[in-house]
Formats: C-alpha cells, structure tokens, sequence
C-alpha cells in the first residue's frame, strides 16, 4: 500500500483478531521504519516498550480502564520518552557525519536543551512520541495492519507496570494488530477553511 492511500485508510481500530500473531519479519521491518522517524538534532529520545506477554497485556489493560484492545490486540506499544537523551553521549548521534560537521552540531545540543529547563525536555519528548506514532500506524497500515492511539491510561500505574525509568515519561499507546470488524464513519472533519489559515489567524 501507497503512503497516500494508508493516510486515507488509517483509522482507529477497537476491534482486534486475539489469535492472530505478527510474523516476526514483519515485526522488525516495522520497527526498522519506525526508528527513522524524525527527533530534533537526531538525539532519538523516543523509547518504545512493546508488550507481548499475556499477563502483561492484562495488567496494562487494567491499567488502560479495562480497553479490550489491548488484550486482544498483537502487542502494544507505549511511547515513552527519555528525558536526558541529550545529555547522554551525545556524539553518538552524530557518528556517520565528517568530523567539521559533528563539531558544529554536538555543541549545539546541549547548548540549545540545557538552558531551557524541563518542560522544554518534555515538550521534545512529547513531539517526538506524536511523530513516531504518526510513523508507526503509517507504517502498520501500508503494512496491512491496524493501529489504535490511546491516551486512555493510568500513566502512573503503567509507569510502574513497565519500571519506567525517573528520567522518562509515558507519552501515549499505540495497539496494533488485526481487525476484525469497521471502524464506525468518519466521525465529521471539520472545513479546511476552518483549519488551515494563511499566512496568520484572522483578526
């Protein structure tokens, strides 16, 4: 499937075939694209807890308010992210570019995060997790799979479900998996008059 068609196709499944399993191969190609997914100066902050065992899936999806989803769904992914990833070696993102380049850029990292204070960290892992999502469900669809983004959690109890790290942040949840029935209609896009401006907001 085309990128085009899969941003039309993509909706947000409830209903998921509990007896049907990922194929390891393709479980990897996905989290291959997944991992090119854009960060700010390339510092992959995003961190990705994929949850596969059965009695795990059960308690996150106690955690979740009881969303059937979760259980019957291939696996779940919690996008978390890391709230230091700047600061932690970060020459590494830097490696495959000439020696000129990395000097200009790795400075710039911290130069540019630790000024800024935490909730400029965790705007950034925030944006990097919603970019990601977007990459992974993309991704699952053109792979004829289905997704379903989720806020709908107890983020303290899956923080400790999954030893979140002090340093990290849950951003959201994303099951993926097979459908078994339609999602409902579109529930109604709003004009794109009403959403796309130019240039600036109308006075």
């Amino acid at each position: 499937m085309d990128t085009l068609t899969a941003i039309q196709e993509r909706r947000s499944i409830k209903k998921y075939d509990p007896a049907f399993e990922m194929p390891e191969a393709d479980f990897e190609r996905l989290f291959d694209l997944v991992l090119l997914s854009p960060t700010s100066f390339n510092i992959q902050n995003w961190r990705f807890v994929v949850v596969r065992d059965p009695e795990q899936k059960k308690k996150l999806c106690e955690a979740a308010w009881n969303q059937q989803q979760v259980v019957d769904s291939c696996f779940a992914v919690l996008l978390c992210g890391d709230l230091k990833a700047w600061e932690k070696d970060p020459q590494r993102y830097w490696r495959n570019v000439p020696d000129a380049a990395q000097e200009q850029l790795v400075p710039m990292i911290k130069n540019f995060y630790e000024g800024r204070g935490e909730q400029t960290q965790r705007d950034e892992v925030m944006r990097s997790c919603g970019i990601a999502a977007q990459t992974l469900m993309l991704a699952a669809k053109a792979m004829g799979y289905d997704t379903c983004p989720m806020i709908g959690f107890d983020a303290q109890r899956v923080a400790e479900l999954i030893a979140l790290p002090e340093d990290h942040v849950v951003g959201m949840m994303v099951v993926v998996g097979k459908s078994i029935a339609d999602p409902y209609p579109r529930g109604g896009q709003l004009a794109k008059s009403e959403v796309v401006l130019t240039d600036r907001f109308p006075a």
